[in-house]
């Protein structure tokens, strides 16, 4: 440790991920059937997951041990450094002290790699030859075709379209380890060419392209289907990002009082927070802040309900805020955030008021990511920009009461890859979109008929 940077060892890389639905007061409301309504049995996940994966999914363990193999392979990268952001703290003339946990220095440049080497291994056990996903500003995609290349395995990526034509450099990484990316809506399944029939020109949405992924992996003997987000086995994979920072922030003699991260499935917030929530319940943790879009608020202004985790129906129904699985969002360049709905577990924490949440819009939340490239020299990717939004908006709060709080941030990824989206946001081209409520009322009426209350 120095007065900056507080580095661990690969020995101090988690033996077992911590599973919150042990602590939590209420259990998670199970997944449900899209067809009948009725709960998910293990069974009923076995045609696209595989049975280790099934298991953490239900499972009220407190801790799953991580096998051998996954922990060889995250410490090519892992631990990551918790920073502390003194000259952003100087900028901005605060008493707080900012820390963020960089996830970017993983390969493929994000937080998706801790989950997607472990869903790589498991599958790779189960005999599976190829796997099917989805992804949105492609953070998750390269992932999964870097463990796919890491274990031997296919990898089919569905990139949502506008993402697939912003970020072509993502595609790119993607087929150097060895994946086939395709725009989605595509026309290689049966639900990819419904939608594009009903409009040529969508710019595709998250939901869609895990219709996509799931039929891909229903309709191949030899494919699974893997989630980059939301599920709760993949949160708690995650949470080697929150057991570390425990470790770096005891080794700095710190106590979190606030925790933030970016929010459009769950999982980097999931990661950094879950760790610290029984804390939080406990009276003696730190407020937790998820930051999402003001152009995809499935946790400010969505419903808790159930509903698809896909557009096409295709995928299990789940306890969570959504927008309405048919609602398709603005094509803001925070690609991994445009999805219509929150893992459960998250969206839990925050129907318990456990977790606060708050919407900035992009030129806000890129504005930030600016002030940081200039002070920290880091560029954030237009996701990790929304955490960092609210993390200098506390940081200035303090500055305004004289609180000496210590603050700390995810940075879920690099941005890279994203230049352009900087490029227009630094000539003004970058459009702050407004959601008429509208919107969100017309995919709201859609939800499931089949499904109880919550």
């Amino acid at each position: 440790m120095d007065d900056t940077r507080i580095i661990l060892s690969a020995k101090d890389i988690p033996h077992a991920w911590y599973n919150l639905a042990s602590d939590l007061p209420q259990p998670i409301p199970p997944h449900r059937h899209p067809m009948t309504g009725q709960p998910v049995t293990p069974d009923d996940m076995k045609p696209i997951f595989p049975d280790a994966l099934i298991m953490q999914e239900v499972s009220t363990e407190r801790w799953i041990e991580i096998p051998g193999p996954v922990r060889e392979k995250l410490a090519i990268w892992r631990p990551t450094p918790l920073v502390r952001a003194i000259q952003l703290e100087r900028h901005l003339k605060t008493p707080a002290r900012i820390y963020y946990k960089n996830e970017g220095v993983s390969p493929p440049g994000s937080h998706k790699p801790n989950t997607a080497i472990a869903q790589a291994y498991y599958n790779k056990q189960a005999g599976i030859k190829r796997i099917a996903t989805e992804t949105g500003a492609g953070q998750w995609g390269s992932s999964l075709a870097f463990a796919c290349d890491l274990f031997g395995l296919e990898c089919k990526v569905y990139m949502v379209r506008v993402s697939y034509e912003q970020k072509p450099y993502r595609r790119s990484l993607m087929q150097l380890w060895g994946a086939t990316c395709v725009a989605s809506p595509s026309k290689d399944t049966n639900a990819g060419r419904a939608i594009l029939a009903k409009d040529p020109n969508t710019t595709g949405s998250l939901g869609i392209a895990i219709s996509e992924a799931v039929e891909d992996a229903a309709t191949h003997d030899n494919t699974n289907y893997s989630l980059g987000s939301v599920l709760n086995h993949v949160c708690m994979q995650q949470s080697v990002i929150g057991l570390e920072v425990k470790k770096q922030l005891a080794l700095a003699e710190e106590t979190p009082d606030i925790m933030i991260g970016c929010a459009g499935g769950g999982s980097n917030l999931a990661g950094l927070i879950f760790p610290f929530v029984k804390d939080t319940l406990d009276g003696h943790g730190p407020k937790l802040i998820a930051v999402e879009p003001s152009a995809c608020p499935s946790l400010t202004r969505g419903k808790y309900a159930y509903d698809f985790g896909d557009t096409a129906g295709m995928a299990p129904l789940a306890a969570m805020f959504t927008l309405g699985h048919s609602f398709v969002p603005a094509g803001i360049h925070a690609g991994g955030l445009r999805y219509h709905g929150m893992a459960p577990s998250v969206s839990l924490l925050h129907k318990l008021k456990v977790l606060d949440a708050v919407a900035v819009h992009q030129n806000a939340a890129f504005e930030a990511g600016v002030m940081f490239a200039r002070t920290e020299g880091i560029c954030p990717a237009p996701e990790t920009n929304h955490a960092i939004r609210v993390a200098i908006d506390e940081a200035i709060k303090c500055r305004e009461t004289r609180q000496e709080k210590c603050i700390v941030f995810n940075f879920s990824g690099h941005g890279h890859f994203d230049l352009g989206a900087y490029d227009n946001y630094l000539t003004g081209k970058l459009e702050d979109f407004e959601l008429p409520q509208a919107n969100i009322d017309n995919a709201l009426k859609e939800l499931p008929a089949n499904a109880p209350a919550l």
